[in-house]
């Protein structure tokens, strides 16, 4: 618009003055006489004629500069891009998860409001809004369906306009909020400088109770004996595991099936509108997709008595194992850990380490005003958990011991056990070191021909 307006002004210009002469200027028109040139004076048409021309230049200038200090010549052209990080907390109840799904409108996300709110706000052009590989966006976790967040933290660049979280949060619902904003690296990513993240999952207490001989409802109280092995089951997951059976995206010989956990522990239960409460916390370098809902589903397993204790070993290995997956409600994302990042950048003097101590009141301030309320009368209302656990007894957790323990060898569960008795053989091998073995066998069983035919 203001390029336009521009053109315009000096087409104008053009036809009243005719072409500007860059050597002469204005002293085209007005230029004084000079010593030892005296000229005869102009005649008063043509002097008139000249302070019209100049009053034409004057008035093409002041447009140009009433243009260039406009709102519509985008304020923001002379203002470079800088990378941040934003921390966020939202509900996600009513949405497919925190990663936006272009093309597919139907499927709400929360960053389809998030980059919205950027754009109208006034950080971020509107073409970034339809590439966010433009604006260098990326998140820390790609939380799922129905999980919420205290404490995301997404990278990008944007235009450090005035008051940017005041305005960004103008433009957002009440249950997603920017609680902080910091100055990072220019090659800054969340996603690959994250070194932990924390999750917690919330769940009624209920769920640990025994299905023999406890009550389903809430009227259910933790024990401290019940906590104990729940404890005790969790503390199981520490340290490296295959986690294969824990996500629908991994092979049992994937590197990245791997994980580590640095910590899984159940806190002490405690009340809310007549039901009884307990949170649950992982941190863990990294998480596949559903990994989390399903260790705690098969920790609940365990203790209502569906399954053996010996079932967490056995998902660790090749064999495929069934592991139920807890309802997404409860699963919050509370915090996200950047250790290297602030030892190598946080005392440098030019950069903010990312800790967030003091958004930690506002962090606590939306738990309690979104994230607990949503999960405690969702449970009451729908009661998402109890219809869960309906389904535990449909799970057959002890298929893959029925097969290992039958005689004879079967090959797809990922082990291979070969007939009782077989001589000089192991009683169970996986199944890629049988083909070999038999492989081996086949050739050897044929070097006696080999031979002959020689």
């Amino acid at each position: 618009m203001a390029a336009r307006g521009l053109r315009a002004a000096a087409g104008a210009l053009r036809r009243a003055c005719g072409a500007w002469s860059p050597r002469l200027g204005r002293r085209l028109f007005c230029s004084p006489p000079m010593a030892g040139n005296v000229q005869a004076p102009a005649p008063v048409g043509a002097a008139r004629e000249q302070d019209r021309k100049a009053r034409i230049w004057e008035d093409a200038e002041q447009q140009a500069k009433k243009l260039k200090s406009s709102p519509d010549a985008e304020p923001h052209r002379k203002l470079p891009k800088r990378k941040i990080v934003l921390l966020m907390a939202y509900s996600g109840k009513g949405y497919h998860g925190m990663q936006r799904n272009v093309g597919s409108s139907q499927f709400k996300t929360i960053e389809d409001d998030l980059v919205s709110a950027l754009v109208q706000s006034g950080c971020i052009p509107e073409n970034h809004g339809e590439d966010m590989r433009k604006m260098s966006f990326q998140r820390c976790a790609r939380t799922d369906k129905g999980v919420s967040a205290a404490g995301q933290v997404v990278s990008l660049k944007v235009w450090l306009i005035d008051d940017i979280l005041e305005k960004i949060n103008s433009h957002l619902p009440p249950h997603i909020r920017i609680l902080g904003l910091k100055r990072v690296t220019g090659g800054f990513n969340s996603k690959n400088k994250c070194d932990a993240r924390t999750y917690f999952y919330m769940l009624p207490t209920f769920a640990f109770a025994h299905k023999d001989h406890d009550v389903q409802d809430e009227r259910y109280r933790l024990s401290a004996e019940t906590l104990r092995r729940v404890n005790g089951l969790l503390a199981c997951y520490r340290g490296t595991h295959n986690f294969h059976n824990f996500t629908s995206q991994k092979g049992p010989h994937e590197a990245s099936a791997r994980r580590y956990i640095l910590d899984m522990f159940c806190e002490e239960p405690f009340v809310r509108e007549g039901m009884e409460f307990a949170v649950i916390k992982v941190k863990g370098q990294s998480f596949m997709t559903h990994q989390i809902r399903k260790m705690v589903g098969l920790v609940v397993a365990v203790v209502k008595g569906y399954a053996p204790e010996s079932v967490l070993e056995r998902s660790w290995g090749e064999a495929k194992v069934d592991v139920p997956k807890a309802p997404g409600l409860g699963l919050v994302l509370e915090r996200v850990h950047f250790e290297k990042y602030n030892q190598r950048f946080g005392n440098d003097g030019l950069h903010e380490p990312l800790d967030w101590t003091q958004e930690e009141a506002g962090v606590t301030a939306f738990k309690e005003q979104h994230i607990y309320p949503t999960i405690i009368s969702t449970e009451l209302h729908e009661r998402s958990m109890a219809q869960w656990l309906s389904t535990l007894p449909v799970h057959d957790f002890n298929a893959t011991a029925h097969a290992a323990a039958s005689p004879g060898a079967k090959v797809g569960s990922g082990a291979v056990r070969l007939e009782a008795g077989a001589p000089g053989l192991p009683q169970a091998l996986p199944s890629g070191s049988l083909a070999k073995l038999l492989t081996c066998s086949a050739l050897l069983s044929l070097r006696p021909l080999c031979r002959r035919a020689s």
